[in-house]
């Protein structure tokens, strides 16, 4: 999909509906990680920079359309100002006469955040009269939200068709690279796809298996593979009534010539706790008692090793039970690898979802792979192959 960005239209002067993803981590009250603040600041500086009235909407918690202090955008607001360092101004609504009064007071390069847009019940029902309500505020729309854009709200796709409309710098990454790792990649391709269970993701496996060359299955997701296939899994999590799916994906990746890749050996342990006594075995063949919590050294070598012939990979979720050691080890191994990949050896990288950016991050690669996305459901819905309502309406 080519949207229009930044690059199409004069700023100066112009109010400009910024939509953004200010749904940031709290704990205890305050920010726990600005990063989703950070990643706006280049889309807001530019408009800023160069004349427009940037007027800044997003949802915030699920108030379910009333009016929980808790949920308000106010500190969010103060924290952007700060990431920022320039004033933000803060609109008491996001609609009617308080965002009025806030937009009408502004002056070229201000930037404003209006209140939580889920204080209103009709931004999830994307109801019309509430996108003509933003609409009126402003000249143009910007969605810098790629996180959101797999929802048709009235901020994120009703407003879209109501406005000139653009993508931010940061939905611009985002597309440009996905658009690198599936959309038209160099080949070969191969995802890496774990996580603890393979109903959530049969979506992701069945439309991967049709676009890529190799597809890695780690975690307790492999575990349902293994033992789809005869293997001993001990007390392993894996799931008995998704046997036959497992095997009806293994036989279509066949038949589309993608090569599925699974664990050769697991790390395993009676307890799931950190630090406990465990054991490396094959595969197959996991003790009574114990449970696999990891992929095994060997299938990681395994598949570094082949990563010279790679030419794309994609990666949604860590290998093992990575939050706590030493069942992040296989992730770290892969994660250093892949990285230096990227930097040595031309690899495009994708990474995406929320687990899988924490444990990027915990490996300390973050910031040396191609690109990582933050947008959790959007990235996920995206890898499924499913059309993204509020990315399809900048195309409008």
């Amino acid at each position: 999909m080519s949207a229009k960005t930044l690059d199409d239209f004069a700023q100066a002067g112009k109010r400009v509906l910024l939509r953004a993803d200010l749904n940031v981590p709290m704990q205890g009250g305050k920010i726990s990680d600005l990063t989703r603040l950070e990643r706006l600041v280049p889309t807001i500086k530019e408009l800023s920079e160069r004349g427009a009235r940037v007027i800044v909407c997003s949802h915030f918690d699920r108030p379910k359309g009333k009016r929980v202090p808790e949920m308000s955008l106010r500190p969010i607001a103060v924290a952007l100002a700060q990431v920022l360092g320039r004033p933000v101004g803060f609109a008491e609504d996001c609609v009617g006469a308080p965002a009025e009064a806030a937009v009408k007071a502004l002056a070229d390069g201000d930037v404003l955040v209006l209140e939580n847009t889920r204080y209103h019940g009709g931004e999830e029902q994307n109801d019309p009269e509430l996108a003509k309500g933003l609409a009126a505020l402003a000249d143009v729309f910007v969605n810098d939200a790629f996180s959101a854009a797999h929802r048709a709200h009235a901020s994120t796709e009703g407003v879209a068709h109501l406005l000139p409309s653009y993508a931010g710098r940061l939905m611009q990454a985002e597309l440009t690279a996905l658009q690198a790792a599936l959309g038209a990649p160099k080949r070969p391709v191969a995802a890496i796809v774990a996580g603890s269970k393979v109903s959530t993701k049969l979506d992701l496996l069945t439309n991967l298996v049709a676009r890529v060359d190799i597809l890695v299955i780690g975690g307790a997701m492999a575990n349902t593979f293994l033992a789809a296939q005869g293997a001993d899994m001990g007390k392993s999590l894996q799931e008995p009534d998704l046997h036959e799916t497992a095997l009806k994906i293994l036989a279509e990746a066949k038949r589309q010539g993608c090569e599925i890749v699974l664990p050769i050996d697991l790390v395993v342990s009676e307890k799931f706790e950190a630090n406990p006594p465990t054991r490396i075995v094959a595969a197959d063949a996991v003790p009574a008692g114990f449970m696999a919590l990891d992929v095994g050294p060997a299938s990681v070598d395994v598949f570094i090793k082949r990563l010279p012939e790679i030419k794309t990979i994609i990666w949604n979720g860590p290998l093992g039970a990575f939050e706590i050691p030493p069942f992040d080890a296989a992730t770290n191994k892969l994660a250093l690898a892949v990285a230096d990949a990227t930097e040595k050896g031309g690899l495009v990288s994708v990474g995406g979802g929320g687990d899988t950016v924490s444990a990027l991050r915990g490996a300390g690669v973050a910031d040396r792979l191609t690109y990582i996305s933050s947008a959790g459901g959007a990235f996920l819905e995206w890898m499924e192959g499913k059309t993204l309502p509020g990315v399809l309406a900048l195309g409008a």
